[in-house]
């Protein structure tokens, strides 16, 4: 089975095709930071305006990489939610009429599964069942995760995502966007002695998470100090190793309370390497997609709706997307 998969929840217009039996054939992804850099942040019109552009001319780039015709295509995934809902009603209007054209079934696919599955794309996959850690800008999620489809959220933020911390934090120091990488770049000359951040949440039980008192900490320890490079760069270490060990200590409880030994982690925080380092210390198996696939793209949307359409799933003609759409109402395979 070939499977096309369209990801266009955000800022990154992401194209992929998967075969069942070679893997994935070929992937584009296209970003938007450029765009939405001026502004500090993405803004959701001018990011389904770009969508349109880049969509379908990025759909044929990648039929050419795959030296393949559409006739040989055997159905198409797109994103369907969560995410921005014009930049959702792109892909999926176009997804669903491809489709339809085409004569091939198409599938709705939830983002945050795709990032679930995206360590399926590696040669050393992990098996199931395990505990996923989904990192991003717009979710941080604890999941236990028993089959595709079999979904039990175990804990997730209260306020901001950690990677929309990051990114805000990095703003009140200066950084451009997206800032998340460049704090992290920034840390690497901070002294980590020198300011104390508060873990979040860590002293209480249950596995939620909350990181916009971490964000005021940060705040109100930028107006303390002179504002000096050395000044952001410790901030920014301070910041960084309290969302570490705070997603840490999350990480391992919710390996004791489910009883299971393997952690996958996944979304664009999950290529944060101090975090990974960190991860490395427990004591479970942690599998990690590579870090091209940790950002949103098609790979891990074909490789989804490739699941979905050889367990005989497909959507209707009618063109729906979720802007909100929890990972417990996805349907077991």
């Amino acid at each position: 089975m070939r499977v096309l998969g369209i990801e266009s929840s955000c800022d990154e217009t992401g194209i992929a095709i998967m075969d069942s039996e070679q893997g994935l054939v070929a992937h584009t992804v296209y970003s938007q930071i450029e765009l939405h850099a001026e502004y500090g942040g993405v803004v959701p019109e001018l990011a389904s305006r770009d969508h349109i552009r880049k969509t379908l001319p990025l759909i044929r780039s990648t039929l050419d990489e795959a030296k393949m015709k559409a006739d040989e295509l055997d159905g198409v995934a797109y994103t369907a939610g969560p995410g921005l809902i014009g930049a959702l009603l792109v892909g999926a209007s176009l997804g669903r009429s491809l489709a339809w054209g085409w004569g091939v079934p198409a599938v709705a696919v939830h983002h945050m599964e795709g990032h679930l599955l995206a360590p399926m794309l590696e040669d050393n996959k992990p098996e199931f069942p395990f505990v996923a850690l989904l990192v991003s800008g717009g979710h941080t999620l604890l999941v236990q995760v028993k089959g595709v489809g079999q979904y039990k959220v175990l804990g997730e933020s209260l306020d901001d995502a950690v990677g929309e911390a990051f990114d805000k934090t990095a703003k009140l120091l200066g950084l451009p966007y997206p800032g998340g990488p460049e704090l992290a770049k920034l840390a690497e000359r901070g002294n980590p002695e020198r300011f104390t951040f508060p873990r979040p949440m860590v002293n209480r039980p249950g596995l939620d998470f909350s990181f916009s008192g971490l964000k005021t900490f940060a705040l109100n320890t930028v107006h303390s100090v002179d504002g000096s490079d050395q000044d952001k760069a410790d901030i920014a270490r301070a910041f960084e190793d309290a969302v570490v060990d705070t997603l840490f200590i999350k990480c391992r409880r919710a390996l004791e309370q489910v009883r299971l030994d393997t952690l996958i982690v996944a979304g664009g925080v999950g290529a944060n390497q101090r975090l990974r380092k960190k991860l490395s210390t427990l004591d479970a198996n942690v599998f990690y997609p590579r870090p091209e696939y940790c950002t949103d793209n098609g790979a891990m949307i074909a490789y989804a709706g490739m699941l979905r359409l050889q367990a005989g799933e497909f959507v209707s003609k009618e063109i729906k997307v979720k802007p909100r759409w929890s990972l417990e109402e996805v349907a077991a395979t």
